[in-house]
């Protein structure tokens, strides 16, 4: 088994595990970026050739066409899949039996058609089910099977602005709003773990400043298409909830579905609080503490974990000098925010796109559980995974919707790395 780059004790018998970058090829793509999962108990590594065999069920998202959970049945669990794919996915999910024809050749993968989902939940001698949707549907599978259900399910993920000890730049304040307001343009705001409530203080001297470049950055960054069922619906049910929201047309408005709609100033029990919107939407809530990161870390966590929907996906946004000079305030801020994946100075989905991290919900129950139970990904094996953090610097500039060009560039090349074609 490949092993961690590095393991602190924080004490209270959780650790922290360095797990990316780890290979020489994970230099190409970390920059910058390095990636911590939180264990709860001793690190523990169990390698997949020593899980007991068995298959593993996975119903795909509706969102996106991956093969992640696939993948992680068949090489990190030693489980042979029988793959359903989502309706809205069913074209796209053909690509991925030519790819992997060889496993399927070899009766480690099959795929079932979109109208197998009841046949497979309830199929028998299935040891478990891997399920990416909406909370009321992993809800309805666990009511109709014994089957184990590993899931994930969403939420209203926070992106949270700590006030700096130094005022921001111009051009810092412009960064950080593109970098927020791309990710929540990102697959017209159908992604898991976008933020889309980000919180602030409301005695920040940069507050007003800071929100006039998140208006900016949703009229300036070029427009995406919002295209997932019912979006219409909710937001037309966010619009009648909060008189204040803005209507912002990327592009001049001349793209249809094309709409961003911000919500400044929301109340601490607002709707746009208490539910998911799942397209472009997004929302500020301002608490009303001292602009110091040791006053509002705490607030923000307490917000976040209190009042706001899922345990998800949480952003952090703190400069390189007020993290220095706050250290264990940010320490105990990442240990207490009760999220799955918490990035710093990056977006909550570039954890879902590494295989050494994980992504889930942290901390839910069969019970009661909005975001899901268990997680995905963990390519090194680790037992009692809480959560995956991934820290990136203040001044990095992320995947920005500022320049199509550059981003149909970059999206190219993703896909030359993925095949192994790179110039």
């Amino acid at each position: 088994m490949p092993e961690a780059k590095s393991i602190r004790d924080l004490g209270d018998g959780t650790f922290e595990v360095e797990v990316f970058p780890t290979a020489p090829v994970d230099q190409m793509t970390a920059a910058t970026q390095h990636g911590y999962l939180r264990l709860v108990g001793q690190p523990k590594q169990v390698s997949p050739l020593d899980k007991e065999a068995g298959i593993i069920a996975v119903s795909g998202a509706g969102n996106y066409s991956s093969s992640i959970e696939t993948i992680k049945a068949i090489f990190f669990d030693n489980k042979t899949v029988i793959h359903k794919a989502h309706r809205l996915n069913e074209a796209t999910d053909k690509v991925w039996e030519k790819i992997f024809a060889p496993l399927v050749e070899r009766k480690a993968l099959s795929f079932a058609g979109v109208d197998y989902s009841r046949d497979l939940i309830q199929l028998e001698g299935v040891d478990a089910i891997y399920f990416t949707g909406s909370t009321a549907v992993a809800k309805n599978i666990m009511a109709s099977t014994d089957t184990p259900l590993v899931s994930e399910c969403g939420g209203n993920n926070p992106a949270i602005i700590v006030p700096g000890d130094r005022p921001w730049t111009a051009e810092e304040i412009k960064n950080q709003a593109e970098l927020i307001v791309s990710i929540s343009k990102g697959n017209g705001g159908a992604a898991c773990g976008r933020p889309q409530t980000f919180i602030t203080s409301k005695q920040w001297a940069q507050r007003e400043e800071f929100l006039d470049a998140i208006r900016q950055a949703a009229q300036s960054t070029f427009a995406v298409g919002t295209y997932y069922p019912k979006s219409a619906d909710v937001r037309e049910a966010f619009l009648a909830a909060h008189p204040q929201a803005e209507i912002i047309k990327p592009e001049g408005g001349q793209y249809p579905n094309t709409d961003f709609l911000f919500i400044p100033d929301m109340d601490k029990s607002a709707y746009g609080v208490t539910h998911e919107a799942f397209c472009q939407i997004m929302g500020e809530v301002a608490l009303d503490v001292p602009a110091t990161a040791e006053a509002f870390l705490p607030a923000a966590t307490a917000f976040a974990n209190d009042e706001l929907l899922g345990t998800l996906g949480c952003m952090i946004l703190i400069d390189d000098e007020t993290r220095a000079n706050h250290e264990d305030a940010f320490q105990t801020a990442l240990s207490e925010l009760n999220y799955g994946g918490i990035t710093v100075n990056t977006t909550p989905p570039m954890v879902w796109f590494n295989a050494y991290r994980t992504w889930g919900g942290c901390k839910e129950t069969k019970e009661n559980f909005v975001s899901g139970i268990g997680n995905f990904g963990n390519a090194l094996n680790f037992e009692q995974v809480e959560k995956s953090i991934l820290v990136e610097q203040f001044a990095a500039t992320g995947f920005l919707y500022n320049d199509r060009q550059a981003t149909d560039a970059m999206n190219q090349q993703v896909i030359n790395f993925t095949l192994g074609n790179m110039e």
